[in-house]
């Protein structure tokens, strides 16, 4: 896979209407990601960006049984930052329509990678972003997983495909009746994702957690439950529920996909 890389010049970007990305024999090419032109110059970006697609291209390939990879991809770079050789002028590509951007984080979701969806399930988004922070901030694997194989992917089946997590926050759990029996499950993909479910109590700096009780009332478990996956799990799906589990190599399919979740 190549990656190129473009130099910013405001004054010969044309307006572009939309999205430029092409599908070709199963490559992506023409993603546009966009450096912010009021971040500081830093090429330790550029190298993550590159690996992080370099990274992506082999797991999108193999999530989706070797259909798609990233093919092509453009960088542009900030015109106040230190012109390279291997930097090429733009020529319909700017930042204002770019794929994906880098820039600083909205308070809203701080350094939390995202794509802007406005449509429904099966539109397209108009953006994924990631801050310089998420980028050049190793400790940050812990939290989200891999940029490349587990992250970019992610958030590409959000801009690419229109697709949604599969969690639901105002809905984290029902009931689910297998051979007669009801139990509480939370709402994922795929049910085989194993955990606990626990209740954290704070008073002042001290916190404790327990169990979660069952609410005779909703039929649910108590308000404030959350369901911890454990770190060690046997699932490969999936990638819209928790791609930083270890074992999460693929999407949920008609084989894996929870019907009984909300």
């Amino acid at each position: 896979m190549r990656v190129f890389k473009s130099l910013l010049l405001l004054f010969l970007v044309p307006v572009v209407r939309g999205s430029m990305i092409q599908l070709k024999n199963g490559g992506y090419e023409d993603i546009v990601i966009a450096i912010n032109p009021e971040l500081s110059e830093d090429h330790n970006i550029i190298r993550n960006i590159q690996d992080m697609v370099k990274e992506a291209s082999t797991y999108l390939f193999n999530a989706t049984k070797q259909r798609f990879f990233f093919k092509a991809v453009k960088i542009i770079i900030p015109l106040h930052w230190l012109p390279k050789p291997e930097y090429l002028s733009v020529k319909t590509e700017s930042y204002d329509k770019a794929d994906v951007i880098v820039a600083n984080p909205f308070l809203k979701y701080g350094d939390d990678p995202y794509t802007l969806q406005y449509g429904g399930c099966g539109e397209k988004g108009r953006y994924i972003h990631f801050t310089p922070n998420f980028l050049l901030n190793d400790n940050l694997y812990n939290i989200y997983g891999s940029r490349g194989t587990k992250v970019f992917v992610h958030e590409w089946a959000h801009l690419r495909w229109g697709v949604f997590d599969e969690y639901n926050n105002d809905a984290p759990f029902y009931v689910s009746v297998n051979s007669g029996n009801a139990s509480v499950e939370a709402t994922r993909c795929s049910a085989d994702v194993t955990g606990k479910y626990i209740l954290q109590s704070c008073t002042g700096k001290s916190c404790m957690t327990r169990e979660c009780k069952y609410d005779q009332q909703t039929k649910l478990y108590e308000a404030g439950c959350k369901f911890i996956p454990n770190k060690t799990q046997f699932s490969p799906a999936s990638i819209m529920y928790m791609q930083s589990l270890p074992s999460v190599v693929e999407f949920c399919d008609q084989s894996t996909h929870n019907e009984n979740a909300t």
